[in-house]
C-alpha cells in the first residue's frame, strides 16, 4: 500500500526529524499542523515525542489516528457476526475482516456510477475513468459494509478509522492517476488493471502511543487552541489545492456521496479551501498562527516551487524572530508526462519567536 500525495516528506523524514530533534528536549511536545498522509507524525513518535496531528482533510484524520493511536491491531470483537459471515482466511480479528470486506459482494454504486468507465455520471459527463469498473464496484461494496458495521456500533472509532485507512491505502494502489485525483488517464494503465485488495497496515512502532492529539480543521483557527515546543509546518507550496486534487480520498474518508461535478467530478470542496495555496493569503494565514500559538519555534518546511521566493519569505519571518535556513536536495513531485527536473532545493526554515 502506498501514498500518492503533493509534498510528501517521506523522503525529507532524517533532514525533518534530525532538525526536530536538535531543537526540542527529548519527549517533548511537537506539532505537526499541516500533517498531510502522517509521515511527519509517524516519524516524531518514533523518536520519543508527544505529537498534535493537525489537517484540515478527513483523510488526514484517519491517518494520523492509525500512526499515533495503535501500536497493534484493534480487536474487532464486536463486528464477530460479520467476520464469521464473510471472512475466509486470517489469524486474528483485524486480518479477518480485511478477509471478509474483500470478500463481500460488488455494488454498482456511488463509486462504480461516477468514477468508472462503465458509470453513468449523474451530471451527464461522459464515464470517468478513475478506476476499473470491477474495482470501483468492490470500492462501493467495502465502503457500503464499513460504514454500516460502524453505524451499527460494531466498530470503535479507531477500528473505523484503521479500516478507512486501509481503504485508502488499497484505492491508491489501483487509481487511474498520473499523479493526483485531479483527474484520471484516458486509458486504464498499469495497476488500474489489477484487483483491488485489502492489505493489513503493519505497527512497526510498539511504543510511545500515549499523549498525542489528533485534529481537523483549519491551522490557522486551531492554533490558539495547541502549544508545544516546536511547531512543524508543511505547507502547500503551489496553486493546487488539496481538497479538489484529493476529493476521491476525501469522499472515501468522509462516507458519503456528494455531487461529482464537472468533466473530472470534483465534490464540493470550497469548505476546505486554504489560504496557503493564495500568494495574496499566505502571509495572513502564517501570521495567525505565529501570534496565536503558545509555541517559541517554528520550523517550516519550503520549497523553491512555492509561492513566495525564499528571499522574501525569509524577510517576511524575520518580523517575527531569528530566523535560519538549511537547504537540501529533494526528489521533485512529477506526474507521469511532467518535463520538470527530477530535483529541486527544499528548505528548513527555523524562526525562534521574538519574546512579548
Amino acid at each position: 500500500m502506498g501514498n500518492r500525495y503533493i509534498g510528501s516528506k517521506t523522503k525529507v523524514l532524517h533532514e525533518v526529524v534530525s532538525r526536530i530533534e536538535e531543537l526540542v528536549p527529548p519527549s517533548g511536545r511537537v506539532i505537526d499542523l499541516m500533517s498531510g498522509t502522517g509521515a511527519v507524525s509517524a516519524a516524531l513518535r518514533g523518536a520519543g515525542f508527544k505529537v498534535a496531528a493537525v489537517d484540515l482533510m478527513t483523510y488526514s484524520l484517519h491517518h494520523g489516528r492509525v500512526l499515533l493511536f495503535l501500536s497493534r491491531p484493534p480487536k474487532f470483537e464486536k463486528a464477530n457476526a460479520f467476520i464469521k459471515r464473510y471472512a475466509n482466511s486470517g489469524t486474528n480479528n483485524y486480518e479477518k475482516i480485511l478477509s471478509a470486506l474483500n470478500s463481500v459482494s460488488s455494488k454498482n454504486g456511488y463509486f462504480w456510477k461516477e468514477f468508472s468507465p462503465d458509470g453513468s455520471p449523474r451530471n451527464g459527463s461522459k464515464p470517468r475513468k478513475y478506476f476499473s469498473s470491477e474495482n470501483a464496484q468492490k470500492i462501493d461494496g467495502i465502503r457500503f459494509w464499513i460504514k454500516k458495521l460502524h453505524q451499527k456500533k460494531e466498530l470503535t472509532e479507531i477500528e473505523h478509522s484503521l479500516l478507512l485507512h486501509d481503504l485508502i491505502m488499497s484505492v491508491n494502489d489501483v487509481a487511474n492517476i498520473s499523479g493526483t485525483y485531479g483527474h484520471y488517464l484516458a486509458k486504464l494503465m498499469g495497476r488500474a488493471n489489477d484487483p483491488i485488495l485489502l492489505k493489513p497496515t503493519s505497527f512497526p512502532l510498539k511504543s510511545n502511543a500515549k499523549g498525542h492529539i489528533v485534529l481537523k480543521g483549519y491551522a490557522e483557527k486551531l492554533a490558539p487552541k495547541l502549544s508545544g515546543q516546536l511547531c512543524y509546518i508543511d505547507p502547500p507550496y503551489m496553486k493546487r489545492q488539496y481538497a479538489a486534487n484529493y476529493h476521491v480520498l476525501e469522499t472515501l474518508a468522509r462516507e458519503d456521496a456528494p455531487p461529482a461535478i464537472g468533466v473530472s467530478g470534483l465534490r464540493p470542496w470550497r469548505d476546505q479551501y486554504s489560504d496557503f495555496c493564495t500568494k495574496t493569503k499566505i502571509r495572513s494565514a502564517f501570521d495567525k498562527i505565529f501570534t496565536t500559538m503558545e509555541c517559541p519555534d517554528f520550523l517550516i518546511s519550503y520549497s523553491e516551487d512555492g509561492l513566495i521566493k525564499i528571499k522574501d519569505l525569509i524577510k517576511f519571518f524575520s518580523e517575527y524572530g531569528e530566523v535560519d535556513v538549511r537547504t537540501f536536495q529533494n526528489k521533485r513531485f512529477r506526474s507521469n508526462n511532467s518535463k520538470l527536473s527530477k530535483e529541486l532545493k527544499e528548505y528548513l526554515i527555523h524562526i525562534r519567536v521574538n519574546d512579548g
